[in-house]
Order: structure tokens, then C-alpha cells, then sequence
């Protein structure tokens, strides 16, 4: 009778794998139900954090094509799948477990690649998505804003020397 059950599970489970960017694995051992809401909160708006089935999950994982999490489904597991910007959830993994030591890291999948737990915690180390791109987009105006000066030197420089050259025959022609 609960084989139907166990089916939707994991194909719900696979769904979640197959459409997120980012999975990561938890040990949540000693925390409380007030501490796993404050862990969701802390997660950010594109991601959901779900405790699961140890079996059920590393079966929807295989099925979704990922396979290097199996040796991480082992005591209680939760899973943060992330739909958004990986790095933003795991600073919020990050800062949740240096405030509550019970929260342990495993590992994870960051599109389609396994992730150790050091790579998580390199990964949270990253600046955000959006403050990469203004830094590219400062970047990119700052040599546009150079080539222009370059640009604007040469006709410049040109009238100079032309106007130098001018000069210079005014004042021969005027000596003889």
C-alpha cells in the first residue's frame, strides 16, 4: 500500500534534482524544529531545504543522473536544493553552521558536478552573482572610458602638430 507513495516520493525527489542548479547535503542531528525555520529563512527565496529519506532520495538522485552523492546518504539527511544562485544558500549554510555546530555540511552537486564539503565552503566564500557582474560592468566601462580617451588624444595630438608644422613655415617664410 505504500509502494504508490514511495513512487511519488522519489519521483518528486528526481524532479527537484533534475531541476535545480545546485543540491546540497546536510547532517541535521541536535537541531530543533525553531532552529531547521531558522535555517530555511537563512537560505534565501530560490531555495528549499527539505529533510528526506536516505534510500528514497539516493534512488531519485540516480534517477536524475547523479551519482556521486551515494556515499553521502548515510544518518539523517536533509537536502537544500537550490534554483537560483548557488552562492547566496551556501554563505546562508555557512553562517548557519558556525552560529549552530550541529548543522554539518556533507557535500553536494553544483550542475551536475559532486562538491565536496570544502568546495561548498569555497563556493560560499564567492562574491554573489550580482556583484560580480557590476564589477565586470565597471571593468568594461573603465576600458571603454580609456579607449575614448585614446581616441579623442590622436585628432587632438594631429591638430597640435599640424598647427606646430604651420607655425613653424609662418615663421621660416616671415625670416627670409
Amino acid at each position: 500500500m505504500a509502494r504508490p507513495d514511495k513512487a511519488a516520493a522519489v519521483a518528486e525527489l528526481a524532479e527537484q534534482f533534475r531541476s535545480s542548479n545546485a543540491a546540497v547535503l546536510t547532517e541535521y542531528r541536535g537541531l530543533t524544529v525553531a532552529q531547521l525555520k531558522q535555517l530555511r529563512r537563512s537560505l534565501g527565496e530560490n531555495a528549499q531545504y527539505a529533510v528526506v529519506k536516505n534510500t528514497l532520495t539516493k534512488i531519485a538522485a540516480n534517477e536524475a543522473g547523479i551519482n556521486a552523492l551515494d556515499d553521502l546518504f548515510a544518518g539523517p539527511t536533509a537536502v537544500a536544493f537550490v534554483t537560483g544562485d548557488p552562492v547566496e544558500s551556501a554563505k546562508g549554510l555557512r553562517d548557519f553552521a558556525k552560529d549552530n555546530p550541529n548543522l554539518i555540511i556533507k557535500g553536494g552537486v553544483l550542475d551536475g558536478k559532486a562538491l565536496s564539503a570544502d568546495e561548498i565552503k569555497k563556493l560560499a566564500d564567492l562574491e554573489s552573482r550580482e556583484v560580480l557582474l557590476a564589477k565586470l560592468a565597471g571593468a568594461m566601462k573603465g576600458k571603454q572610458s580609456q579607449a575614448a580617451a585614446l581616441f579623442q588624444a590622436l585628432p587632438s595630438k594631429f591638430v597640435r602638430t599640424a598647427e606646430a608644422l604651420r607655425a613653424k613655415k609662418a615663421e621660416q617664410g616671415g625670416a627670409e
